[in-house]
């Protein structure tokens, strides 16, 4: 007996990188409101990620340091590639995975250092929805988790942002930190080149005019003084004790800090009066059990990690770690006061990819953007 179905067809949409401009990837603001709903679910259970935990940032490949292929590559900073997928439930009920190359040499070729693909599939039957470009999607979402952070977790007056790194990472972090504190008014900036400065200090003319700019040299320079610190300039890993550091003398009373990328805290700022909040415990706890080597820290250079090895050690308690989720959701405090000194460790959710990226398709589809394609009519194989 042969069952008839009424439609088999499958067509999904390909997103370019103009494409998804046109349909608001680098809409900040909007980004900054779908990771706070983001949150929400991540608090109630509505989602899935990778790993036994359901909380992995994803699968890694990495190369050899020394391979007997000639053709195989061979590890180098940065070099790897990534499979990050996740399902988010809540008003987006969609399941995407977002893939990516990475290579630092990338950059000496006019190409980003990683180069990003997202794919974007309906829950139930698992047919592709949307085939996207993804370096601005990725960028604007991890950007946003500090703004997220900035809105529960900064003092409300914040007028000076201290940055470390002028690149891509500085740019979304400072715009969604522009959202959610609006009062910004000066950004202190450290880099390691003038050519990535000035460009970075172009970008920040063109984009909030409204914001001073000053160089500092020092990293001490930086934070003192800065309502709001984030290190976002990329490191060689293998020793956290050559990470950038930040340390507790150089804080004004009340500082913020939101840290995306390698970094080191000196002893004072390991204390429990320090508050250390992770945008996602299980995702710290899945990177310490997948770490082979500890202390983890020395090999993901994110600072809610080296709380895991605190932890481990029985330098710090597991109940002094917050989440960010719980306090968006209300059943933990936000900014108590104006003294509180608080580091958000931001990972990097798969899950904030499906969020960002499901509310672009549905942006797309509204406006008539991208480019239709056909998996089959009707499959051969069923």
């Amino acid at each position: 007996m042969t069952t008839e179905y009424a439609n088999t067809k499958i067509d999904f949409i390909y997103l370019s990188e103009p494409d998804m401009i046109a349909a608001g990837v680098t809409d900040m603001a909007q980004c900054v409101d779908t990771m706070d709903d983001m949150f929400k679910l991540l608090y109630s259970g509505d989602y899935r990620m990778a790993g036994p935990n359901n909380d992995s940032h994803g699968a890694m490949m990495m190369f050899p340091d020394e391979s007997p292929f000639p053709n195989m590559p061979k590890n180098t900073a940065d070099r790897r590639f990534m499979a990050m997928p996740a399902y988010l439930g809540g008003s987006f009920q969609t399941t995407g995975v977002k893939w990516y190359g990475s290579n630092t040499e990338n950059r000496g070729k006019g190409l980003p250092r990683s180069i990003l693909t997202f794919m974007l599939n309906d829950t139930d039957t698992g047919a592709p929805l949307a085939l996207m470009s993804a370096n601005l999607l990725s960028a604007h979402r991890t950007g946003a988790i500090s703004g997220v952070g900035a809105r529960y977790l900064a003092k409300k007056d914040s007028k000076v942002v201290g940055i470390l790194g002028p690149g891509v990472m500085a740019r979304t972090a400072l715009s969604a930190l522009v959202v959610t504190c609006p009062q910004i008014d000066t950004l202190k900036i450290k880099g390691r080149g003038q050519k990535s400065l000035n460009k970075f200090i172009d970008w920040v003319t063109a984009a909030h005019p409204q914001i001073d700019v000053q160089i500092v040299d020092e990293l001490e320079d930086l934070v003192r003084g800065s309502d709001i610190v984030t290190y976002c300039a990329s490191s060689v890993v293998g020793d956290a004790a050559t990470y950038p550091i930040i340390k507790k003398e150089w804080l004004k009373p009340g500082a913020f800090m939101a840290m995306p990328a390698a970094c080191n805290i000196d002893d004072a700022l390991a204390t429990s009066d320090v508050r250390k909040v992770l945008d996602c415990t299980g995702l710290y706890e899945a990177w310490f059990e997948e770490s082979d080597h500890k202390p983890a820290h020395n090999y993901v250079p994110i600072i809610g990690v080296k709380f895991m090895d605190m932890v481990d050690e029985g330098a710090l308690k597991k109940e002094d770690i917050e989440d960010l989720a719980k306090i968006i959701s209300g059943d933990a405090p936000a900014r108590q006061n104006d003294d509180e000194i608080i580091i958000l460790s931001v990972g990097g959710l798969p899950i904030e990819d499906v969020a960002w990226a499901t509310v672009v398709y549905r942006n797309a589809i509204e406006k008539g953007i991208g480019v239709k394609l056909n998996l089959w009519d009707t499959p051969v194989l069923c």
